[in-house]
């Protein structure tokens, strides 16, 4: 059986040395993160993640959920006391705003939840996350009424929340929804139509399920500029704020899904069910968008979440498992073989697993802190700074980190050999979880896309002027010690074929939109080594400091050091392939006619 530990000491040396959380004590939520508060929410989270949603992953993913005769769908065996225990010790609060029942801590501590929860149970870790979603949605759009009678119960857990944009003939293409919403004369509206992909739709955790649901009005016009978002309960809700009827919204079926089995992916029919305008009409997916870019980063985390426990469990094994004999002679000389953990190239794939892992963790954490500094940094420049930051990055957290991260989950699966195939291990679960993070909340081909159609022209360039700017004073402070001198040239090098690639898609993807849809996902790799190997440089700096002060996890240090030098021999060098994949165009993509393939 597969286990998990949360990796509460990184976490924390990402949060002090590279985030630097002390340096924002001054902001509204953060004066209340004392290193004392932190270091006791990451580390009784990580307990909680370890022995309450860990134990029941495997057990989770064998029985699935299961949907009855009346509509009504249970969760696997223990789900739900696991929720109520989430719920008594406040977890879902973390982040909420204190005047809904929240605590109103940083951003950044409720993603560290986050990775450890959906590392020890990616099923269960997402009944909770599309709530806080929907949350942030209701926050920024909804009306004062709306937002005093929902969220309230959604912040403390007694109700959860869904977003619902697909249908079965559109996908990424909203503007090909069909779902109607007819005004009544009280000011609701009445939603008809049929919603597929609904992540935990129906289920048993929660007293009532809070579904925010894209239709489309009478009058609107016929694509994506129609589109209004609406407040959709399954349970009406009275004005004493006790609930009512149950409304016409019923789970059809279940569907059979690759992975996450343990998390309900509904059928949604909507027949007439009772719904409230949330925001502007026909400004719905402005709205969304809120919701959908918090469950981006959130699906960037899984990626980083799924690697970790893939790649613990891996490490494990390679220390156990013996077979054969070193290259450089026995190491283990008193048994028949020596374990799996001498030979290279089970060395390169926990070396390239505890790369990316380290360093996407620090990117996401950092991804986090611009979160919160987006609205609570003390002047409106930081803030800009920071909104054009994690707007510029969120494509890169979500389709970098979900890509390698389903990556570093099959290469450790690999280390098993053939036992990693085989369901007992668990390692087979992981790489089907993993596979899902890719697809959901916009597939990895659109983060690419929206990186490059939307993200580098987005207020002419700034976000990313700024964010090279960045990354050039950290490899200037780098190259100013001869201890990190190697790596901050390699991210500088790495930084100048970005720079170079992304000169050539502004020249050539305006002349012909192909190329640049031909080399966006290129484009979004480069740009997340070069992400991670600012983290890296970053770490590497800190590291060194620890050493020098003295540190009494000496080994600790000089772990990260060793990663970061592998991660820039072995990455480095993929930018300018990279560059390259980009710069050869469309023209031999788009050539071969349909009917040839």
């Amino acid at each position: 059986m597969p286990s998990y530990r949360a990796p509460v000491k990184d976490t924390l040396f990402v949060l002090q040395s590279v985030c630097k959380l002390d340096a924002h004590s001054n902001l509204p939520g953060f004066a209340d993160a004392t290193p004392d508060v932190v270091q006791a929410v990451v580390e009784e989270g990580g307990k909680f993640c370890e022995g309450v949603l860990a134990p029941i992953n495997h057990s989770g993913d064998l029985q699935g959920c299961t949907r009855h005769a009346d509509g009504s769908v249970t969760t696997p065996d223990g789900f739900k006391a696991a929720y109520d225990a989430f719920v008594e010790g406040g977890w879902g609060t973390l982040m909420a705003p204190s005047d809904y029942g929240g605590q109103g801590m940083p951003h950044i501590i409720g993603t560290v939840f986050q990775e450890f929860s959906a590392s020890a149970n990616m099923a269960f870790a997402m009944y909770p996350g599309l709530n806080e979603g929907a949350q942030a949605a209701i926050m920024a759009v909804g009306s004062p009424e709306l937002k005093e009678r929902f969220l309230p119960n959604m912040v403390h857990g007694r109700w959860t929340g869904t977003m619902n944009l697909t249908e079965p003939q559109c996908g990424t293409d909203l503007g090909l929804i069909r779902t109607r919403a007819e005004p009544q004369a009280d000011g609701s509206y009445k939603i008809s139509g049929t919603k597929i992909f609904i992540s935990a739709g129906e289920h048993d955790l929660s007293e009532n399920i809070i579904h925010l649901v894209l239709a489309k009005t009478p009058d609107a016009p016929d694509s994506v500029k129609g589109i209004s978002l609406f407040l959709v309960p399954k349970f009406l809700v009275n004005a004493d704020g006790t609930l009512g009827a149950r409304n016409g919204v019923s789970c059809g079926s279940i569907e059979h899904k690759m992975g996450i089995h343990a998390n309900a992916t509904c059928v949604m029919n909507y027949d007439g069910a009772t719904g409230y305008l949330l925001g502007e009409e026909m400004k719905g997916l402005r709205a969304m968008f809120i919701m959908m870019n918090a469950a981006r980063l959130g699906v960037g985390v899984q990626g980083l979440a799924q690697a970790e426990v893939a790649y613990q469990n891996a490490v494990t094994y390679a220390r156990d498992r013996l077979q054969g004999r070193a290259l450089t002679g026995a190491k283990n000389p008193d048994a028949k073989a020596d374990p799996l953990m001498v030979h290279p190239d089970v060395r390169r794939m926990l070396m390239d697993g505890r790369a990316f892992i380290e360093g996407a963790r620090a990117l996401i954490l950092w991804g986090g802190l611009q979160v919160d500094l987006a609205h609570k940094a003390a002047t409106p420049e930081e803030r800009e700074l920071a909104d054009d930051l994690i707007s510029l990055l969120t494509p890169v957290i979500k389709g970098y980190c979900t890509d390698k991260g389903y990556e570093i989950a099959t290469t450790s699966q690999q280390v098993y050999g053939g036992h990693g195939y085989i369901a007992e291990w668990g390692m087979e679960q992981f790489v089907r979880d993993a596979r899902i993070a890719q697809i959901y909340e916009g597939t990895n081909g659109i983060q690419a896309m929206d990186l490059v159609g939307r993200k580098l022209a987005m207020n002419g360039g700034r976000g990313l002027r700024a964010y090279l700017g960045l990354i050039a004073e950290n490899v200037a402070s780098g190259k100013a010690d001869p201890r990190t001198e190697a790596l901050a040239t390699g991210l500088e090098k790495a930084a100048g074929e970005l720079q170079a690639a992304t000169m050539w898609l502004m020249q050539n993807g305006m002349t012909n939109p192909d190329n640049a849809g031909a080399g966006a996902t290129a484009y979004l790799h480069l740009m997340g080594i070069v992400a991670l190997g600012e983290m890296w440089l970053r770490m590497a700096i800190a590291s060194h400091a620890a050493l020098d002060a003295g540190s009494s996890d000496k080994p600790f240090f000089e772990a990260k050091l060793i990663t970061a030098r592998y991660f820039a021999e072995r990455n480095f060098p993929d930018c300018g392939a990279l560059r390259r994949k980009i710069e050869a165009g469309s023209a031999a993509m788009m050539a071969m006619p349909a009917e040839a393939f």
